[in-house]
This record gives structure tokens, C-alpha cells and sequence, in this order.
């Protein structure tokens, strides 16, 4: 049988928007996402001009501060909130935050992207209140959800967004009463890379032998036990010993050890089976920049790298490109596309993944500064642009459905 085209209009998401308003605000994924990811590329664009003219962005917030916020505060935020906004009803069972709500929540987080860029025009103080807003908003919506879904044991996911919530505050503290970020960066990495941690242990798993199962094979990866747990809770002080001593060879050392736990976490997920799908081989790769990550930050713990380029490591290597993976992954899944990666996709990867592999050497190759800015902005810009290139016109159409049967 072959449905009309009108039954199948019909035929929406349940969990999407009932009749109100745009489809871009039927799902959290997909202003979020999009917002995110275009951020991402215009953000850049403007830290790059920066660099070269005088177009004064951040005003008397700093542009280096700026761009130090936008990039872990704006546009990684955006992709949280995308992630856990659709995640969460699925957790939930509950219909999602969509239409007025979800509209505020996006102008919350567009106002704080607009007063951080211009914060003369109010005052820094004010502009940083208004941009510190959506996080605690962010992570009120989603704990209510949790608790009207009675999922306790989800709450725990929350820890990571209460504890960026909590360092954003730090980091405008820092910036506006000692001049600069002195330890929130750190912090925020370091909450950003335990949510990974978290929940890509569970996600990475879970996916890849889900796609072996479809492909039909039979040798799985290790599920979630208590290795996983040690690594886990090993990774906590590992982080605290960076935050607070990063030039120490006790950080160093913990580092290393810790290196190694993910190193053998990553070995028994079994990412070499998926080389077939990149949509889910590229989990794996973006996960092992967490063990690379450590290792940077025994590098720059025993005075082998710079701090700055160990930072970059675990920003765009750890936290950036497994935010793509995920966002290629969701966007395709919820809007009714195939989870197979296309070539833009895989074009897409390979991009971001050379911004990683690029950034880092500026601390390298001091002579060449420069041209290694110039070169990993474009490759930043590169990778984001594609997605927005590819799944923009995605995440503002309906979803698709499937048709016949």
C-alpha cells in the first residue's frame, strides 16, 4: 500500500511539534544543533579577523577571553542542550520540550551569544548575567523532566550540566575580577571530557554493537562493568591534580596512568570492527583523543608541551569532534534519514580531525604561528560549515517517513 502524500504529512514525529509554529523548534536538536554549529563557524570567523584587525571583539570582556568562552560556554552549550533535550524524553518517556519553550530557551541562549559580543553596550557585568542565565535554566528543564519521569538514576547526567553551569559562573568571575581565566578553562574541559566519559561509555558500546548485530556478526564489545567504573572514577583525580597543578609530575603521572585505563576501555569497545559505517567508526576515533588527551596533559605536566596546545588537544580533538559525531548521528536518526555517513559526512570528520591533529603544533613550531592559526581555523570552520551545508536543510524540514508497506 502506498500513502498520500497528505496521510503522510500526517504522520509526524508524536514526540514533535502539535501544530504550533516552525518545525525547527519541534526537537531540541534542531535549533540547537544548527545555532551551535553555525556559532561555531561564525564565532571563528570573527577570532580570526580579530587577529589580523581591530574589529574589538568581546569589547571589555577580552577577545582572547571571549573566544576562550564562546568556544567552550557558546557553541558547546548549544550542543548539550541539543543532545540532552532530545536524549531526555527518550530517557523519559516523556513528550519533549517543544514550540514556546523551546523558542525561549534558544533567545536565552542567542542572548547571551549578543551580550558577550557586544558587552559594552550594557556593561560586562551585566552582559556575563545575562549570558550565565541559560545553563541553570538549561539544567532546571531537564532535572524537572527527569524527576516527572521518576528516572533517578539519569540524574546523574545532570552532574555534568550543573558543573558546567557552576564553572561558567567561575569563568566570568575570573575573567572579570583577575583579567582572565585562571582555572575555569580547565574545569570546563575537564566536565565536558567526564560527560564523555560518562556517556559515551555507555553510548559507544551500545551503538557499535548494534550496528554489528545488524551486519551479522557475533563478536561484541565488553559491555559496561566495573573496569569501566575504575576508569571512570580514576579520571576524577587525574583531572583535579590538572586543575589545580597542571606543571606537576604528579599530574603528569596520574595522567599517564590514567591514559592507559582508556587506552584498554577503548581497545574492548572494539572500534576496529566499524570501519565499514563511519557514522559509528568516528565515536571510537573521537573517543580515543581521550587517552591522546591525558597524554597531552602528561606532555605539558613534564614541560614536553605547552599548555595552551594541551588544551586544544582535548578541546577540538576530545569534546568537539565526538559533539560532530553525535550531532551527524542524532540529526540523521531524528529527522529519518538512513544512519549510514554520506561523503560530506565523512568529509566532515576527516576535517575536524585535522584541525586536531593541526592546532596543537602552534606551541611546536613557534616560527610558523601564523600560518597554523590560519590553517586550523579554516579546518574548524571547514568541518562545522559542512554540517551546516548538509543537515541545515534537515533540521528544518519534517522528518521523513517511510513509505509503503
Amino acid at each position: 500500500m502506498t500513502l498520500s502524500q497528505e496521510a503522510i504529512d500526517k504522520r509526524q514525529d508524536p514526540r514533535g511539534l502539535s501544530g504550533f509554529g516552525p518545525i525547527l523548534f519541534s526537537y531540541g536538536f534542531r535549533p540547537f544543533f544548527l545555532g551551535g554549529a553555525s556559532w561555531a563557524c561564525v564565532s571563528m570567523i570573527l577570532w580570526i579577523a580579530s587577529l589580523s584587525t581591530d574589529i574589538g571583539i568581546g569589547g571589555g570582556y577580552g577577545a582572547r577571553a571571549w573566544h576562550g568562552h564562546e568556544m567552550l560556554f557558546g557553541f558547546g552549550s548549544a550542543i548539550v542542550a541539543g543532545f540532552l533535550l532530545t536524549a531526555t524524553p527518550n530517557w523519559t518517556g516523556r513528550l519533549p520540550i517543544s514550540g514556546p519553550p523551546l523558542m525561549l530557551l534558544f533567545l536565552l541562549w542567542t542572548a547571551g551569544r549578543l551580550a558577550l559580543l557586544f558587552p559594552d553596550t550594557l556593561g560586562v557585568v551585566p552582559s556575563a548575567m545575562i549570558e550565565a542565565a541559560f545553563l541553570p535554566v538549561m539544567t532546571i528543564v531537564c532535572v524537572r523532566e527527569i524527576i516527572a519521569g521518576r528516572k533517578w538514576a539519569d540524574l546523574k547526567v545532570m552532574a555534568g550540566l550543573g558543573a558546567l553551569t557552576l564553572v561558567n559562573l567561575c569563568f566570568h568571575y575570573e575573567v572579570i575580577a583577575e583579567g582572565g581565566p585562571v582555572h575555569a578553562g580547565r574545569l570546563a574541559v575537564s566536565a565536558y571530557l567526564m560527560m564523555i566519559i560518562v556517556v559515551g561509555g555507555r553510548m559507544l558500546p551500545s551503538f557499535t554493537r548494534n550496528w554489528l548485530a545488524k551486519a551479522g556478526k557475533t563478536s561484541f564489545p565488553t559491555p559496561h562493568n566495573r573496569y569501566d567504573a575504575t576508569a571512570i572514577l580514576a579520571s576524577l583525580p587525574a583531572l583535579a591534580l590538572w586543575i589545580i597543578l597542571p606543571d606537576e609530575r604528579i599530574t603528569g603521572t596520574a595522567a599517564l596512568a590514567v591514559s592507559a585505563l582508556h587506552t584498554a576501555r577503548l581497545i574492548r569497545w572494539k572500534g576496529w570492527t566499524t570501519g565499514r559505517e563511519p557514522l559509528v567508526s568516528v565515536l571510537h576515533l573521537a573517543y580515543a583523543f581521550i587517552p591522546f588527551g591525558f597524554l597531552a596533559i602528561a606532555g605539558a605536566a613534564f614541560n614536553v608541551l605547552d599548555p595552551v596546545s594541551t588544551l586544544h588537544v582535548l578541546t577540538v580533538g576530545s569534546v568537539a569532534t565526538m559533539m560532530l559525531a553525535v550531532m551527524t548521528r542524532a540529526t540523521r536518526g531524528h529527522t529519518g534519514r538512513a544512519l549510514t555517513a554520506s561523503r560530506m559526512t565523512c568529509l566532515s570528520y576527516a576535517v575536524l580531525f585535522a584541525c586536531a591533529l593541526i592546532r596543537p603544533l602552534a606551541g611546536l613550531f613557534p616560527d610558523q604561528l601564523a600560518l597554523i592559526y590560519a590553517a586550523a581555523g579554516l579546518l574548524w570552520i571547514g568541518g562545522f560549515g559542512l554540517y551546516v551545508l548538509e543537515y541545515g536543510p534537515m533540521l528544518v524540514t519534517r522528518r521523513r517517513q517511510m513509505i509503503g508497506g
